[in-house]
């Protein structure tokens, strides 16, 4: 029978975290339940040394506090290499916010459709503390425009990771709470599908044991955004800056802009493959796609240009800007969805058995 493996970082956690560890252990879905002391210090010990001696419960530990995404990929990497037959990790918070039915119930869906995310995803209704509400709708729409995939929940902490995700999670950067929203965008940009699952989110007063700042870490959240407007801006100062010497030079509009896409496109192609998308596409299949994207952009910007200049008397340098600005979006799009797009693999075959209720 598959299996999958509980994973939770903890920093500080609540008091309870050996009894639910060893509720989890005991469940036959589970392989088994790592969890990853991230420095939380001497205050702690007692907490983690009953966790360490109960059976099916591995204890791993950060000698100082280095974030949860580093908390995650510490116990992922120690997952991936002792149970690499495993369907996948399943993450939890160590703050008592996931019910151990629901943890469960994340589990069986990953069981049960091993090839997806699975994202247990919390119901944002009346009555839940103003510091979970924080930058979630606004994070929503983001994500929805940086990866065209329409989430929930994209900031929670209840997930089924299926392990052909595993390599790729190890090899990103983050080492913070973005690295949860890093993880959306990799799944999204290798083609795994995402499946949402509702649960129950309990919230003690005040929410006092999550470590969640609401300004700090959704700023540090907003930053992973700023990465992937970063090569397009820059892109764009390239584009302008070469457009506007070839021009001043003497150089017609045509040759001016040519040579802006030219030397601008190079740059953003390599960016935004290697930083923005984080795309495994091969140049030969993706390249040709581009540089079809750029000359056609080109083109339209070219008769906006023109247009604007010759029938609206705008000068050309601030033409030039508004049809940028016009058909940022729409190569946005057609980069993600064309030219980067990574096909998605074919299902992995179900488990032979799903014990019962684990959907």
């Amino acid at each position: 029978m598959a299996q999958v493996v509980i994973l939770i970082p903890a920093y500080h956690p609540a008091a309870q975290l050996p009894e639910w560890a060893a509720a989890l252990a005991s469940d036959a879905r589970v392989a088994q339940v790592v969890v990853v002391d991230d420095g939380s210090g001497a205050a702690c010990q007692e907490t983690f040394n009953s966790i360490g001696a109960i059976p099916g419960v591995r204890l791993l530990r950060h000698e100082v506090n280095r974030g949860k995404g580093a908390a995650l990929k510490t116990g992922m990497a120690a997952i991936a290499a002792e149970f690499p037959g495993a369907a996948g990790v399943v993450t939890a918070d160590a703050d008592g916010q996931h019910t151990l039915a629901d943890i469960l119930r994340v589990a069986g869906a990953l069981l049960e459709t091993p090839e997806r995310l699975v994202l247990g995803a919390r119901e944002f209704a009346a009555g839940i503390p103003a510091r979970s509400l924080f930058g979630n709708r606004i994070t929503r729409f983001v994500l929805g425009l940086i990866t065209g995939q329409r989430l929930q929940d994209t900031q929670t902490g209840l997930r089924g990771i299926p392990a052909r995700l595993l390599p790729a999670l190890l090899r990103l950067e983050a080492s913070g709470y973005d690295f949860e929203l890093d993880m959306l965008i990799a799944a999204g940009r290798r083609g795994v599908p995402i499946r949402e699952i509702p649960i129950r989110t309990v919230y003690e007063p005040g929410n006092r044991t999550s470590h969640f700042n609401p300004l700090l870490d959704s700023m540090r959240i907003y930053f992973v955004f700023l990465r992937f407007s970063a090569v397009s801006m820059l892109t764009a100062v390239i584009d302008n800056l070469v457009f506007a010497c070839l021009f001043l030079l003497g150089f017609g509009m045509a040759a001016s802009q040519a040579g802006a896409r030219v030397t601008a496109g190079s740059f953003q192609y390599f960016a935004n493959k290697r930083r923005t998308f984080q795309a495994d596409v091969r140049n030969r299949t993706a390249m040709p796609k581009y540089w079809f994207t750029v000359l056609a952009t080109g083109s339209a910007s070219y008769a906006i240009i023109h247009a604007l200049h010759h029938g609206f008397g705008v000068a050309v340098l601030p033409a030039k800007l508004l049809a940028e600005t016009v058909l940022f979006f729409v190569s946005f799009v057609v980069l993600r969805d064309w030219v980067y797009h990574v096909r998605r693999e074919p299902p992995a075959r179900p488990p032979a058995s799903i014990p019962p209720g684990s959907s």
